[in-house]
């Protein structure tokens, strides 16, 4: 079982920037893609980024240019660097991986909340 921890998320300015990070909790599985997902109050939720283990990324249109993820196969960490944050941006970030050795099942951890004040 893969247990996600995420952690910095927060109260921000517009403009203003954060990190996320996240990481197993209690296991070392090796991971395969990891990413971050985000759901606003009455919104479904939304792919925001994701990273394969190669390093390869792919990033919702609403995010281009201003998030960044990263990811730390060592520690099977991952990290979203949000920049230039819009009020937009207001959601709980989600993080999510799945097994190197069990693809297509998908892990979440529990949420952190990321507000961005106009």
């Amino acid at each position: 079982q893969v247990q996600l921890v995420e952690s910095g998320g927060g109260l921000v300015q517009a403009g203003g920037s954060l990190t996320l990070s996240c990481g197993q909790s209690g296991s070392s599985f090796r991971l395969n893609v990891m990413g971050w997902y985000r759901q606003a109050p009455g919104k479904q939720r939304e792919l925001v980024a994701t990273i394969t283990r190669d390093g390869t990324t792919n990033y919702a249109d609403s995010v281009k240019g201003r998030f960044t993820i990263s990811r730390d196969n060592v520690k099977n960490f991952v990290f979203l660097q949000m920049n230039s944050l819009k009020p937009e941006d207001t959601a709980v970030y989600y993080c999510n991986a799945d097994r190197w050795d069990y693809r297509g099942y998908d892990y979440w951890g529990q949420g952190t909340q990321v507000t961005v004040s106009s």
